[in-house]
């Protein structure tokens, strides 16, 4: 796996206490996390907890000076948080098997490893998006990013009904569909 300088230059700078590789981090990290833990029966308090927690780990692994990172800060802060939380669920009795059908007992290297391949495919999806044009990138934001309904996209983009709102975003699906695919097939 290829780990950037970068990253390896922020774990030395954990190590050594520095406030901005610390702000780095949670710049970086945190939304995600946020996201993974509200989506899988938690609050916003939970995922300040845990993020917190995982912060621990990783200072505590950056200062050890044994540590050896195999995957980008964000992928490690990831998969951390994920088992935190997954150990949280199971304590609260609130563990579901919604959670990404997860087991307690999987290894960090596979939820890295699919995690990494799950950016790969979300980096490729950024980029069909950007080529769509509009108005298709701002509708296709507007209901999957700004979770916006279709009455509301409807007089948003001028449509006449919520069901034309409805077509067009379809169509669009579909050109983004046969962008991502080409650019996949063409490897990017």
């Amino acid at each position: 796996m290829n780990i950037s300088k970068s990253d390896n230059e922020i774990l030395g700078e954990l190590a050594c206490g520095d406030s901005k590789a610390i702000e780095n981090i949670y710049r970086e990290c945190y939304g995600q996390i946020e996201g993974l833990i509200m989506k899988n029966n938690g609050t916003s308090d939970d995922a300040r907890d845990v993020f917190q927690e995982a912060m621990i780990v990783l200072y505590e692994n950056a200062k050890s000076g044994s540590f050896s990172l195999s995957c980008q800060v964000k992928t490690y802060m990831y998969a951390v948080c994920r088992r935190l939380w997954l150990k949280r669920l199971q304590v609260m009795q609130r563990y579901t098997n919604g959670l990404d059908h997860a087991d307690v007992g999987v290894n960090v290297d596979e939820d890295i490893e699919e995690h990494e391949r799950k950016n790969a495919e979300i980096s490729m999806m950024e980029g069909a998006l950007n080529k769509i044009g509009e108005p298709c990138k701002s509708l296709l934001k507007a209901f999957y990013f700004e979770k916006k309904n279709m009455p509301e996209i409807a007089e948003k983009f001028g449509y006449t009904n919520a069901d034309n709102a409805k077509n067009q975003k379809y169509k669009c699906l579909v050109r983004l569909k046969k962008l991502f695919f080409s650019n996949n097939k063409n490897g990017g």
